[in-house]
C-alpha cells in the first residue's frame, strides 16, 4: 500500500499504477452522479440517444450534496451506496468512464466490466461529508438540472481522499 497524488481525469498508466488498498489524494475534475443520473443515461444510451456531456476518461463520484451554507461551493458531499448503480455500471464502463468513488461493494459484473475496460473504483468515507466538501473548490450543474440534488455535477476537487477499493486487475479490498 502506499499514498499517491493522482490528477483526475485519470490516465490509462494512472490506472495501471494504482492497487487495492492504496491511499489516494485526488486533484482534478471529477463528476457527481446518482441513482437517477445514472438511470437516465443507461436509458439515453440504450436508445442510441447522445448524453448531454462527454463521459469518456471520467470519473464518477456516486454524491448528491445538500445544499450549500452562504460561502460554500457545496454543501455536506459524502458518498452513496455503489451498488446502486450497479446495474447500469457496466455499460457506462464501456462508453469512457474509467474512474469510480463511491462506498461499499460493487458486483461481480461490474469487477469484470472494469477488468475488461481498465477501470478503477475508490472509496470514500462514509458519514465525513461535511469534511470532504471541503476538498471541492468548484462545483457546477451541468446536466439533469430538474433532478435537484441528483443533478449532474462537474466539480473541481483538490486532495480528495479515498482508497482504491477495486483495482483495474480486479483485487477487491472487501474480498
Amino acid at each position: 500500500m502506499k499514498t499517491l497524488n493522482i490528477n483526475s481525469p485519470l490516465t490509462d498508466e494512472q490506472i495501471e499504477e494504482l492497487s487495492c488498498g492504496d491511499y489516494v489524494l485526488i486533484t482534478g475534475t471529477i463528476y457527481s452522479a446518482r441513482d437517477a443520473a445514472h438511470k437516465r443515461m443507461y436509458e439515453a444510451l440504450e436508445k442510441g440517444e447522445e448524453l448531454p456531456f462527454d463521459i469518456k476518461g471520467i470519473t464518477v463520484y456516486y454524491m448528491g450534496p445538500t445544499p450549500p451554507r452562504p460561502g460554500n461551493v457545496i454543501g455536506s458531499a459524502g458518498p452513496t451506496t455503489s451498488g446502486r448503480m450497479d446495474k447500469y455500471t457496466p455499460l457506462l464502463l464501456s462508453r469512457g468512464i474509467k474512474a469510480m468513488i463511491g462506498k461499499g461493494k460493487r458486483s461481480e459484473k461490474v469487477t469484470e466490466a472494469m477488468i475488461e475496460n481498465h477501470c478503477v473504483y475508490m472509496a470514500a468515507v462514509g458519514g465525513a461529508g461535511a469534511l470532504l466538501s471541503k476538498s471541492i473548490t468548484s462545483s457546477e450543474v451541468i446536466a439533469y438540472d430538474d433532478l435537484g440534488t441528483e443533478a449532474v455535477r462537474r466539480m473541481e476537487v483538490k486532495d480528495f481522499p479515498a482508497v482504491v477499493a477495486i483495482d483495474c486487475r480486479g483485487n477487491c479490498i472487501y474480498k
